[in-house]
């Protein structure tokens, strides 16, 4: 995640992420987005629980390639990876309960490995 917590422009390469060993959960949104600010804290509040999951903000929009390929409808959209395979995703959370259970899915399947 980049230090000022802005989604990342541009975000890695879907042939990245495929590649990426371990947990990781990827967040697609916009710096500008209603739902996006109203998330934020739920989504870092939950991430503080799995310190061991790389979050990655990545800038979503039209035309980009990364979000298309994860089908990305509206933001944010979390997408749970391990070894680059999605194992949870959560979508507008509302809640940070929501978020967690995102982080606790990949990392306990992790675990159980």
């Amino acid at each position: 995640m980049s230090t000022d917590g802005r989604y990342e422009d541009p975000g890695p390469t879907r042939e990245e992420i495929d590649s990426t060993r371990g947990q990781v959960v990827l967040e697609f949104g916009a710096d500008w987005c209603g739902y996006c600010q109203t998330a934020r804290p739920l989504i870092e509040a939950a991430a503080l629980s799995s310190p061991g999951v790389r979050h990655v903000k990545v800038a979503d929009g039209p035309g980009r390639p990364l979000g298309r390929s994860f089908r990305v409808k509206l933001w944010p959209t979390l997408v749970f990876l391990r070894d680059g395979q999605e194992v949870a995703r959560v979508v507008r959370p509302k809640t940070e309960d929501e978020v967690r259970r995102g982080f606790e899915v990949v990392g306990i399947k992790s675990e159980s490995l």
